[in-house]
């Protein structure tokens, strides 16, 4: 993508944004930010193919992209991992300006034929998150790290839509209630490994799991992909 097919896009997710919160993430919304951007139809459909779904798509990676420039920017030298983890969530959550876009968003994704990108949206948060982290796990560890991540944060979503508490208060003590939680369940797998009888079980099932390797980043300087609008 060109830097003018970039300004492009911007442009046309930021006009698409003023008529979310009336039409939802829709047609109507996309041919609206196309007349507001004034660029031709097929140049805006070249950029988001499938309209809708993907400025949807792009509002929520430009939140990832906000979130990990402000995680880069905390000093995380005294905190426990637990604490940049929920961080991390947090910041996620406060990077969103417009709260009834995500709770579009959400219906959206929430429809059968947009569930799998819904799915892949929140995969790529928490994967981001993780990466902010500077997670090297290369084996079972790096599926098991998101998906428990990706629960946690979507539930949490769910519960902030629905917050009217002071500055969201509520939803932080959500959040800090299932990010211990999952470290409850971290200390239950710690105490497995230790007890008699089960501990070479697990060693030996995780053993097998080793051997599951997290997917390659995809080459650049191969052809035949593309590059979806941020």
């Amino acid at each position: 993508m060109t830097e003018t097919e970039t300004d492009i896009a911007t442009q046309l997710l930021d006009a698409a944004l003023l008529h979310v919160p009336f039409d939802g993430w829709s047609e109507t919304a996309f041919r609206a930010a196309i007349e507001d951007v004034g660029v031709a139809p097929a140049l805006a459909r070249g950029l988001y193919p499938r309209g809708a779904v993907d400025l949807a798509a792009a509002f929520h990676r430009r939140g990832d992209d906000a979130m990990a420039e402000a995680f880069k920017a905390q000093d995380l030298s005294d905190m426990r991992f637990r604490d940049k983890v929920t961080l991390a969530v947090r910041l996620r959550l406060e990077a969103v300006d417009d709260k009834e876009a995500v709770r579009r968003g959400a219906t959206l994704f929430a429809l059968p034929m947009h569930a799998a990108e819904g799915a892949r949206l929140i995969w790529g948060t928490s994967d981001r998150i993780w990466t902010e982290l500077g997670d090297s796990s290369r084996d079972i560890n790096w599926y098991t790290k998101r998906a428990t991540l990706a629960g946690v944060y979507s539930s949490t979503v769910l519960y902030w839509l629905g917050d009217d508490s002071l500055d969201h208060q509520a939803t932080w003590a959500f959040l800090d209630r299932r990010i211990g939680d999952v470290m409850q369940i971290e200390k239950v797998k710690a105490q497995v490994r230790k007890a008699p009888g089960l501990g070479p079980l697990m060693k030996g099932a995780e053993k097998l799991l080793s051997r599951v390797q997290p997917p390659q980043p995809k080459r650049d300087d191969l052809p035949g992909g593309w590059t979806v609008p941020r």
